[in-house]
């Protein structure tokens, strides 16, 4: 009969008793995997990745998997490499012998209350010869120090040890165990608020009764504040400094995530966010009363956990009137002094920008504040050249913010999302999916809901639609846009920049790319320098020259920075529904140049290729002094290999334009594209085309890429339809 290195009560075979299974860590040296017990914490080490998880060896042979949906944490913000000692729980065994594991948020040793060995034929402590049967009394000596009231025989062997030492020597002793807890726990109850939490040296009136009745005897006198004052309030931003002290800390809890050990509250103060883990039991909910928005103070022991900060909770109190009053207080003072950029530098002080410097500025604090208040954002792009500079130079300002923010490593993985999208239009399955995202994000975590800010997109009437579901939410949408954004989309968003919106009525000669560009310096002016090349990448052809000379002074000559441009929109168009973050870091930020070289000379062969035989089979005809290069992009195109078919037309177009009248349209089963040389209303010529075909169910499907949808049943009469609208429009 063996004894529970926790509490010591008697048990079967083993050296834990079902209660507190969960609460030691084995090291597994059986042969195999039929031997391992679901629900326990094994030792492991990471033997590799897979695109589907992390498999780990738990002893010679017996190998589990961590898949990526058991993890709290995206797969690839794992800091993990193979050799690495970790700690996962096992779910279960197959038939097959396969073993699934789960995560552990606890992490060493010491963050488990005892280490037993598992061999085939049994469990020992670590040190323990397993031929030896250890009494009662052993075990119940190895165990740890526990507050927890199913130690009773522990906490007994204390009392009864104290006592003859009181009366002995007359000096000053501690108070036994368990009338310590129980004063903690009195003290407790008194608070008004009601929230259960675990005992932390208490409240200052539940302290000061305990340090004279408990650490005074005689004619001694024991200093108050040593030892069983409160602790002082810190700010997070100092818990870098303060490893191993206890404190406290006040805050708002800004999500909430429970793991199979502890509940983990994000708590953040006008400072920075932290990690605060409340333990209850394994996988118990810890503070049920307390959400996401609530005001709390947090004693307990700052620990660091494989490089993050993070504090180990012995007193969770939810605040309410002045208390929490205060705390909210000090959070919208701090976000008001810090959200609100000093004043916008347009990039090469380009002038257009300027006229667009307070709509700019209002995003930018939007952003920033976001981060400040630990809310998600979402950034959707196209998936164009253009937009990937947009998107990757507000990735690039905002990253180092949350970073600065959060005490985890893997921050920035949660609080920022780069979704590119197919066309530059937020439609209705991209609101979907955002949408279902973010309300699980919301159910399942306790997440904020996110700041949408959608840059190149967005600011059209076919994006109406997806707007406003996100509006049905009460979530904040940032638009930013080079073009002239429709009249809908002005009270349909937050913050709408937009050259319409001021007195520069839509300058052509300005990119998305380039406007986001001087948005991201005024988000973090500490990036500036590394985003002066980015506007001239942003330019597909005729970049201006302000542009130009700002890249050849950052070392980016006209060369590179087509290198650049040719790389982005090649790999903007594989996996484009994936950010590909830090690809798209090393071509734009990181890359000596021989990744974009490489690269670069993918796009130009395939792009070449491409042309060739579009070029070849292009009809080419004159409508009223128009002339038209035709394209059946069905029959003379890849549809489903690089390059896209707006990209395809751009650069055949360019190639084609003489100075005379000119317009490119190619046409697909249901879809067309136009290209001209004037300023042509795309939004008009589908009009005019609705009525010479109304049978067509002609409408624009995209303005910013000239596209234009219809019944694949009237192809013929759509071709005939648009290219005499293009016409007219001339």
């Amino acid at each position: 009969m063996g004894s529970c290195i926790i509490c010591g009560t008697d048990v079967g075979g083993g050296r834990v008793c079902d209660s507190h299974q969960e609460d030691v860590v084995f090291d597994f040296r059986g042969d195999s995997p039929e031997d391992l017990v679901p629900s326990r914490f094994y030792r492991g080490v990471v033997d590799g990745y897979a695109e589907f998880g992390v498999f780990v060896d738990l002893a010679p042979g017996v190998t589990g998997l961590l898949h990526r949906s058991e993890l709290d944490r995206r797969l690839d913000s794992l800091s993990w490499e193979p050799g690495d000692d970790v700690f996962v729980q096992v779910k279960g065994v197959r038939d097959n012998g396969n073993v699934d594991l789960a995560w552990s948020i606890r992490q060493a040793d010491r963050e488990f209350r005892g280490v037993l060995v598992q061999e085939s034929s049994g469990e020992h402590l670590p040190d323990e010869d397993p031929d030896d049967e250890p009494t009662t009394e052993e075990s119940a000596e190895t165990a740890e120090p526990t507050d927890e009231s199913d130690d009773e025989p522990v906490e007994e062997s204390a009392e009864a040890d104290a006592e003859p030492a009181e009366a002995d020597t007359g000096t000053e002793t501690a108070a036994p165990e368990d009338e310590a807890t129980e004063s903690d726990e009195a003290a407790e109850s008194d608070d008004e608020t009601g929230v259960d939490t675990e005992p932390a040296g208490g409240e200052t009136e539940s302290a000061e009764p305990e340090t004279d009745d408990v650490a005074t005897t005689g004619d001694e006198e024991t200093p108050e504040a040593e030892g069983d004052g409160e602790p002082e309030r810190v700010s997070i931003e100092t818990l870098g400094d303060a490893v191993g002290d206890v404190v406290r800390i006040e805050g708002e809890v800004v999500g909430v995530r429970q793991t199979g050990g502890p509940t983990v509250f994000e708590v953040s103060d006008e400072t920075g966010a932290v990690d605060v883990a409340a333990f209850v039991e394994p996988g118990v909910r810890a503070h049920p009363d307390v959400e996401v928005g609530d005001a709390v103070r947090v004693d307990g022991e700052v620990e660091s956990h494989r490089g993050d900060i993070q504090v180990e909770s012995e007193a969770l109190v939810l605040l309410d009137g002045e208390a929490a009053e205060a705390v909210r207080r000090r959070l919208a003072e701090a976000l008001t002094d810090e959200a609100r950029p000093e004043g916008l530098q347009p990039l090469a002080g380009d002038e257009t920008v300027a006229e667009l410097a307070d709509g700019l500025l209002d995003a930018a604090e939007a952003v920033r504040r976001a981060v400040l208040e630990s809310r998600p954002i979402v950034v959707r792009h196209p998936a164009t050249a253009d937009g990937y500079v947009a998107g990757a130079a507000v990735e690039r300002a905002v990253l180092p913010l949350i970073r600065d923010e959060h005490a985890k490593s893997d921050a920035e993985y949660h609080y920022f999302t780069r979704r590119p999208l197919d066309e530059p239009v937020y439609g209705m399955d991209a609101a979907t999916n955002d949408a279902t995202r973010m309300l699980q994000d919301r159910d399942r975590h306790d997440e904020k809901l996110p700041l949408f800010l959608l840059v190149g997109a967005g600011s059209t009437t076919e994006s109406a639609d997806g707007i406003d579901l996100l509006s049905v939410y009460g979530v904040d949408a940032v638009v930013v846009d080079a073009a002239v954004a429709d009249p809908e989309t002005r009270d349909a968003v937050d913050t709408l920049v937009s050259p319409e919106l001021s007195d520069v009525g839509g300058d052509e000669t300005l990119s998305t790319g380039a406007l986001v560009a001087s948005l991201a310096s005024a988000i973090n002016g500490e990036v500036r320098e590394d985003l002066r090349h980015l506007p001239a990448v942003s330019y597909w052809a005729d970049a201006p020259d302000r542009y130009v000379d700002l890249a050849r002074d950052a070392g980016y000559d006209a060369e590179r920075v087509a290198e650049l441009r040719e790389a982005v929109a090649l790999e903007a168009y594989y996996q484009s529904y994936q950010d590909k973050r830090e690809l798209i870091a090393d071509l734009l930020f990181s890359d000596g140049g021989d990744l974009a070289a490489h690269v670069s000379e993918q796009f130009r062969e395939k792009l070449e290729t491409e042309i060739q035989t579009a070029d070849a089979n292009v009809v080419t005809e004159a409508v009223d002094g128009v002339e038209f290069a035709l394209l059946d992009t069905d029959g003379y195109t890849h549809r489903y290999d690089f390059p896209p078919t707006p990209l395809l037309l751009d650069d055949l177009h360019r190639r084609r334009v003489d100075g005379e009248p000119f317009a490119t349209v190619g046409v697909g089963t249901d879809e067309l594209y136009v290209r001209t040389t004037a300023d042509v209303s795309v939004r008009d010529v589908a009009e005019r085309a609705a009525e010479l075909a109304p049978n067509a169910d002609i409408a624009t499907a995209g303005v910013r890429e000239g596209k234009i949808e219809f019944l694949s049943g009237e192809r013929d009469a759509v071709e005939d339809a648009v290219v005499a609208a293009v016409a007219e429009s001339f």
